[in-house]
């Protein structure tokens, strides 16, 4: 049983009380505990501020982009410890636990290159200078400067490794120190890479902390400087926007939730063409990679009610070859769920969409006899309008086909308005050979969907499947999904940037601000 402890302060720490245990999920065997109880958070914060955040401030971004660069290089060097911690705390096959560590060296080693980009200065400017009186000698120029707070980030569990490291990239690379807390459930992983960040010494002293176990009383310590980055649950980042705290400082709260996404099939489309193809491979792997615990899986696909039958055939077609069994197996396609939990609540929730459509595949018996196992489960809808398929999303291995008119002149519209009934999602994907359907399709489903992935038969074969997050991309989306956003190149460090508009004699700023 390893004890996992906390980074705070400048040293490892153990927690008091009663610990929170971390299981197998193949075995359901405990494997390690960790608390925070009793650690001392307010002075986690302080030290954040006046020693890491100092630290990172008196560097500019070129240099902040080379200790990612070497912290990417060093994690890398720990990958296949990492990816058998993986399998063993996370249920993860070998390829799932791969895109989770390699994710987060990635990620890291993006912003070291996205850094290139960016001045030697410890500030950046923000457009051009603006004449704001008569001459040139009055003169306007925005900039963009660190915060001098802390950015505490609190992790789903699912992508432990991954999760993690996207924020801290952004933050890092930024100036702004970071508190890392792991999804307890899987914190194994991100323990073990807080561990050698810590270990390797590339991060200056107080840049980066690490909480393994609850996050206490840390949100009461934030003020106005401070952000928080949260992943998980809409009703969860729902209560966090709420902290009194938070709420009384302004604290800056960016959220990435629940995200109900839709998969949109065009009524034009060939079965027998390269876009059909790409269609039925992508949805079995968003359904079954990390056995469907990722925020952009496909949750929900809009199929033309005439072609229903055929899609569903291949979908159970496809997900039968999905081998279920032990992830630490060369021959598994797909292993368990993280947490008994998690496991109890997907198989409630099939029970509630089999109530309402058709099972065709899967259910909500236990796949194995032993740990969290459930098959991938496909549900056919009865109506697309029935709320239960727009408003509950089962975080695993199971997505649901609703029929839509695809006769109608205005198809793309409609597959589009069933789409946006999923109150906000991080993820859209639009299969179709026509250009116009799905122009129109794409703006229509815009305002509600933080990315949205097209494929047809000009790019099928060349173009990422639609679940990679790439640090080039913005990942966030509206509504139900957060509100939040996240990545997206440069744009990431807007979240830890405050922006300032500097009004001064124009030599001023053309000598000091680069106007």
């Amino acid at each position: 049983m390893i004890t996992l402890q906390s980074y705070l302060s400048g040293s490892w720490q153990t927690g008091t009380g009663t610990p929170a245990q971390l299981f197998n999920p193949t075995t359901e065997e405990a494997i390690a505990e960790c608390s925070s109880e009793g650690l001392d958070m307010a002075a986690a914060v302080t030290y954040g501020r006046e020693v890491g955040g100092a630290a990172l401030r008196a560097m500019t971004f070129s240099e902040r982009g080379q200790l990612l660069k070497a912290l990417a290089a060093a994690i890398h060097e720990y990958r296949e410890e990492l990816i058998a911690l993986a399998i063993q705390n996370g249920g993860n096959t070998r390829g799932d636990a791969k895109f989770d560590i390699d994710g987060a060296t990635g990620t890291l080693a993006a912003y070291a290159h996205f850094s290139k980009e960016l001045p030697d200065a410890k500030f950046l400017t923000d457009g051009d200078s603006i004449q704001l009186g008569r001459t040139k000698r009055w003169l306007g120029q925005h900039i963009l400067v660190p915060r001098e707070g802390v950015a505490v980030h609190i992790n789903a569990f699912n992508f432990p490794g991954w999760g993690m490291f996207e924020k801290v990239a952004c933050a890092i690379l930024a100036g702004v120190p970071v508190i890392e807390k792991p999804g307890t459930p899987t914190a194994l992983v991100a323990y073990r890479m807080a561990q050698i960040a810590v270990e390797s010494g590339i991060l200056p002293e107080g840049s980066f902390q690490f909480i393994a176990g609850s996050a206490g009383d840390l949100l009461d310590h934030l003020g106005p400087q401070d952000q928080l980055a949260f992943t998980g649950s809409a009703w969860t980042g729902a209560k966090l926007k709420g902290h009194p705290n938070l709420v009384k400082n302004n604290t800056h709260v960016n959220i990435e939730a629940d995200s109900l996404n839709a998969v949109v099939f065009a009524p034009s489309l060939e079965t027998s063409s390269d876009t059909f193809g790409e269609f039925v491979a992508n949805t079995v792997r968003e359904m079954t990679q990390k056995t469907g615990q990722k925020c952009t899986a496909a949750r929900r696909v809009f199929v033309p009610k005439d072609r229903v039958d055929e899609v569903a055939e291949e979908f159970k077609a496809a997900l039968g070859r999905i081998t279920i069994g032990d992830p630490a197996d060369k021959g598994t396609g797909m292993g368990p769920v993280t947490s008994q939990s998690q496991f109890n609540e997907l198989r409630e929730g099939i029970d509630a969409f089999s109530a309402a459509g058709t099972i065709i595949c899967g259910g909500s018996e236990p796949a194995m006899e032993k740990g969290w196992f459930l098959a991938p489960t496909v549900v056919v809808a009865k109506d697309a309008d029935e709320a239960v398929f727009h408003e509950r999303e089962l975080f695993g291995p199971i997505t649901t086909i609703l029929p839509y008119d695809g006769e109608r002149e205005d198809s793309a519209l409609e597959a589009a308005r069933l789409a946006n009934k999923g109150g906000g999602s991080l993820l859209g994907a639009v299969y179709c050979d026509d250009p116009e359907w799905a122009r129109d399709c794409i703006l229509a489903m815009a305002p509600w969907h933080g990315r949205i992935w097209t494929v047809s038969e000009r790019v099928a074969g060349q173009a990422t499947f639609p679940g990679m997050v790439l640090p080039s991309m913005i990942h966030g989306g509206p509504g139900r999904a957060g509100g939040g956003e996240e990545l997206g190149g440069l744009r990431g460090l807007s979240e830890y940037l405050q922006r300032v508009g500097i009004q001064a004699f124009g030599g001023l700023i053309k000598a000091e601000f680069g106007g």
